[in-house]
Formats: structure tokens, C-alpha cells, sequence
């Protein structure tokens, strides 16, 4: 009899439901768009009985497709969203809406931590102060205290859904390590919380959760979960992760030197490294742990590099449905590199590495001759043109050097988005068969804490496939390399004009 295992994928668009056998085979998968509530100009929330609603759906909805007996579906695990946080109380329930790492009503915390403590930050959770939980969790300490008060343990929407399938108490509650950069009060290398930091800021250590690793099995399905979502009551959940480093272990980033582009809604660079050195001087590398123990995925990211894609192909197509995504590719393609000297800020909400609430985006350089295929390129470039230097400060931290990089999303379906990335890093991509590489990777994580894997590297090398290659070319490389060091120049010559808007 087979064995399947499922990994559910909780992100800001939807929650993907994913179902496997042991051997990596996707026996049916299940998604469910979310829901962002923006009550206020920089609000952003979900509802959290929607979150734990999508996820229960989706597992039914799975089984119902396969046909797979609840009683061969081994284990549950769940990634999801890792900048935002919410509050529980004593039995699980929310006393918070989540707030949404797209939220901004923090700005203050924001300023204020970073005056206090930035580079010491920075130092021990491995990240920059942003919109992360450090000063969201100071936002409801310093504005809404009686809700404070009611807040027992701060907590991110898997370990809130994950609580409640189980039927656990707020003393049961978790971080798993891989989010523990966003933190702002953790010590990421020694998997602690820092007192320090702590006690600098008055926040009570009580209403920090537990530190675990991604496999640990906090619970089992309890009954009620069991008749909503059609699993067997007692089917063990692990802890599970953040999106990027189950979408990285899914994508078998598995040895230093390996990267990965996720070419999504947010635009994603990381390498995986054997050594932990944050980035203290640029403020702009996230260090992240990898979910294999002594790996890291040190990242950074484009908050909304996706949406300008999207954006830059809505606002030339208007009505015309003939204007494509492939269509404006095949036009651009026939571009020199660097667009003819057209350039573009791809920061429309501001940028997050480093933090920079004013940037929004710009072409720089339009001219009579640019054409819409022209923009659309240049879009494009400026993706890579951000990649170069993340991948420059990565190279700068950690003494080594990208020698791969794998690229999933829906960008990696654009063989011209490919070419031109893999144009300017000088470095071979690669696209996998594999698309829900998240779900995959806490498929894994669930096998490995039952014992279906003995090593999640292994199982997670064995199922990657790849699909094609796009080689960098020296001649196009080279045009590219004045351009991908102008593009920082840029940036920082706009930052007094975006102020002043």
C-alpha cells in the first residue's frame, strides 16, 4: 500500500494544499485564495479563522480528489508567511487580526529600534529591523496595551493553525527556527531569545514562544479538525516553517553555493551558505537558517518585483488582449542589453532590502526612440540589475561565489526573464519540473519527523528535476556590468527627490 504525506503552503495570495506519495509523486493539490483586509491607508490584515478555515478546505478537498484513504496520509506539515505575527490567548484563540508583513503601521517601532539597537540586531537575529515582528509586536506593547494584556504568546499563522487543529494551549506555542531571523528579539545562531534584546525593548519573555526545529511533531489532529478537514484524528503535524526555506529545501538547495530566484509576487535571491555573517554594514541581506541543520539561505527580496511585471503588461495591453506576456517578450528580446539605456526602479510600495519606506518606481532615461517593448525589457533588467547587488553583499559576507541558480515561480515560465538574469549574474539558471516546491519541501520535513526519510537532503536531490538551462553570455554579461553598477547609483541619487514627494 502506498503512503502519502501533505504540505500546505499558507502564502499572502492563497494557501496551496499539496498531497504526495513517498516517492515525491503529487497525487492532487488544492488552492484557495486569501483575503487582505486594508482597513486604513498601510494596513494590512487577514482574518485568523479564515487562514485556519482555507487550510481545513484545502485538505479536504485534496482527499476528496486523490481518493486516498485518510488512514495512508502519514503526517501534515505547514509553511507559511514569516515577517507578519498575531496575537493568541490562553486556548489558542486569536486576539489579533494577523498583521500582514505588507502592513506599514509600524514605521515608529521601526525607527525606534533601529535607533536603540540597529546594528546589534542585525548582529544576533541575523535581519535589519523592517516590517517583521520585533516592531509589530512594540506597536500593540506601546498603542493598544489592554490588548496586549490579553496577548499570551505572539505567533505566526502555521503555528496558529497548526495550535488549533490539535487542540492546544498557548504554552504549547512555537517559532520554528527558520523564522527566527524576522524575530527581532531572537539570538539566531544559538536558537534563543535575547535577554538583551528583550529587556532593552520591555518586552516580557513570557510571550515569546518555544524555539524548535521544523520537524518536531507538536501535536496530533484532534476530532473536530478531523470531521472538517477529513483526515484521521491522532494524524501527527510538525512544526513546520517559513515559506522560503521550505520552497528552498523543496528546490533541492541543498549545498553552499547553490541559489534560488523565486520569480513571484515578491522577487527573491538567496544562496545557501555553511556560515552564518550577517550583514551589519548593508543592512540588506536577510541571514536565514536553512531548514537542514548547519545550512543557511541568507536572502533578500523586491517586495513587489512580480506585481511590476504584471503591472508594466496590464498598463501597455489596456484593452488590447492581444498584447501578451509572450508577445511583448518576443519584442523586447530583439533589445541590446541595457534597453538603450532605459532603466527602472521596480519599487513601487517602497523598498525592503534595505528598508527604505519612500523609494517608489521610476523610469530613468525614457527617450522618443523607447518603445513599449523597451519599458517591458527594462522592467525586466531591473530585477536583475537588484539580484547583482544582493548577490554582490552575499558574495561580500560570505567569501564565496554563486555557482548555480535555480528559478521557480511564474517568472521561470519566461525563457527571455530567464536569459536576461542569468545575462547580468554571469551565473548558469535553471528551471525545475517541480512548481510547488514549498508544499514539497514540508512534505518532506512531515516525512523526516515520522521516519517515512532518514535525510530530507537526499529525498528532496532525488525528486528535483530539471527542465532547461539558460547560460550567460560573455558579450551580453559584459554590456550588462556598467548598468548593474549604475543601478545602486541610482538608487541613491533619487533618495532626497522620493522624500520630497
Amino acid at each position: 500500500m502506498s503512503t502519502f504525506l501533505l504540505g500546505v503552503d499558507i502564502g499572502t495570495q492563497g494557501t496551496k494544499t499539496c498531497l504526495y506519495d513517498s516517492d515525491g509523486r503529487l497525487a492532487a493539490s488544492a488552492f484557495e485564495a486569501s483575503h487582505l483586509i486594508e482597513p486604513a491607508p498601510g494596513a494590512v490584515e487577514q482574518d485568523p479563522d479564515e487562514l485556519y478555515g482555507s487550510v481545513v478546505r484545502t485538505i479536504r478537498t485534496v482527499l476528496e480528489r486523490s481518493g486516498v484513504r485518510p488512514a495512508d496520509v502519514l503526517a501534515l506539515g505547514m509553511d507559511g508567511q514569516m515577517a507578519g505575527i498575531m496575537g493568541i490567548g490562553r486556548n489558542f484563540e486569536a486576539v489579533t487580526p494577523y498583521d500582514s508583513w505588507l502592513d506599514t503601521r509600524c514605521e515608529a517601532e521601526i525607527s525606534e529600534m533601529q535607533r536603540a539597537a540597529g546594528d546589534r540586531i542585525v548582529e544576533l537575529t541575523g535581519a535589519p529591523v523592517s516590517y517583521n515582528h520585533g516592531p509589530k509586536v512594540l506597536r500593540w506593547k506601546n498603542r493598544f496595551p489592554e490588548a496586549y494584556q490579553k496577548i499570551e504568546k505572539f505567533v505566526l499563522p502555521v503555528t496558529y493553525v497548526a495550535g488549533r487543529m490539535c487542540g492546544l494551549k498557548s504554552e504549547d506555542a512555537w517559532i520554528d527556527y527558520t523564522c527566527l531571523h524576522f524575530s527581532g528579539f531572537g539570538d539566531v545562531a544559538h536558537l534563543k531569545w535575547s535577554e538583551e534584546l528583550l529587556q532593552r525593548f520591555g518586552v516580557d519573555r513570557r510571550r515569546m514562544p518555544e524555539i524548535v526545529s521544523p520537524w518536531k511533531i507538536v501535536g496530533k489532529i484532534n476530532a473536530d479538525a478531523a470531521r472538517a478537514c477529513g483526515l484521521l484524528e491522532g494524524t501527527p503535524v510538525c512544526a513546520g516553517a517559513g515559506d522560503q526555506a521550505a520552497t528552498s529545501l523543496g528546490a533541492g538547495i541543498t549545498r553552499p553555493g547553490l541559489a534560488f530566484d523565486v520569480a513571484g509576487t515578491a522577487s527573491v535571491f538567496s544562496r545557501c551558505t555553511d556560515a552564518y555573517s550577517p550583514d551589519v554594514q548593508n543592512k540588506t541581506i536577510l541571514y536565514a537558517r536553512s531548514i537542514l541543520p548547519d545550512l543557511w539561505i541568507p536572502l533578500a527580496y523586491i517586495g513587489g518585483g512580480g506585481l511590476c511585471v504584471r503591472w508594466i503588461r496590464d498598463t501597455l495591453a489596456g484593452t488590447d488582449a492581444s498584447v501578451t506576456y509572450d508577445r511583448l517578450a518576443e519584442e523586447a528580446a530583439c533589445l541590446p542589453p541595457g534597453s538603450e539605456k532605459l532603466m527602472f526602479v521596480p519599487h513601487f510600495s517602497g523598498r525592503v532590502c534595505p528598508n527604505d519606506s519612500y523609494v517608489r518606481g521610476s523610469f530613468i532615461g525614457l527617450a522618443t526612440r523607447h518603445t513599449r517593448a523597451h519599458m517591458y525589457r527594462a522592467v525586466l533588467e531591473s530585477i536583475g540589475y537588484e539580484y547583482a547587488l544582493y548577490d554582490r553583499i552575499l558574495s561580500e559576507c560570505t567569501g564565496s561565489r554563486t555557482q548555480e541558480i535555480y528559478v521557480i515561480g511564474g517568472g521561470a515560465k519566461s525563457a527571455l526573464f530567464n536569459q536576461i538574469k542569468s545575462d547580468i549574474l554571469g551565473v548558469r539558471y535553471t528551471t525545475l519540473s517541480t512548481a510547488d516546491t514549498g508544499a514539497w519541501g514540508m512534505a518532506i520535513v512531515a516525512g523526516y519527523a515520522v521516519g517515512v526519510y532518514s535525510d530530507m537532503a537526499e529525498a528532496a536531490n532525488r525528486a528535483v528535476q530539471k527542465t532547461a538551462d539558460y547560460v550567460s553570455n560573455a558579450e551580453r554579461h559584459q554590456a550588462y556590468t556598467h548598468f548593474a553598477q549604475l543601478y545602486p547609483e541610482t538608487l541613491t541619487a533619487l533618495r532626497g527627490i522620493y522624500r520630497k514627494l
